[in-house]
């Protein structure tokens, strides 16, 4: 996998979040990662929620590269046309 592109939403409110990330993954050609830097907690599942609801692969990175622990780190694959 080439180094994917990234998107920090850090600090950006639900569901502003998600729609950035879906906007984000439409641009992508199909197969093609994207990192996703989020909040903890209630941002992480609506994102990682709504982007697995629409067909693309979601994966968590562990451990979180946030050294506070205040992030989350997801890595998406477009899937689909």
């Amino acid at each position: 996998m080439n180094a994917p592109a990234a998107l920090d939403l850090r600090g950006t409110a639900c569901p502003v979040n998600f729609i950035r990330a879906r906007l984000a993954m439409e641009t992508l050609p199909p197969g093609t990662w994207l990192q996703i830097d989020l909040d903890c907690g209630e941002p992480e599942q609506m994102v990682a929620e709504g982007l697995r609801s629409e067909g693309h692969t979601v994966q968590r990175v562990a451990p979180s590269p946030f050294a506070a622990g205040d992030g989350v780190r997801l890595l998406v694959r477009r899937d689909g046309g």
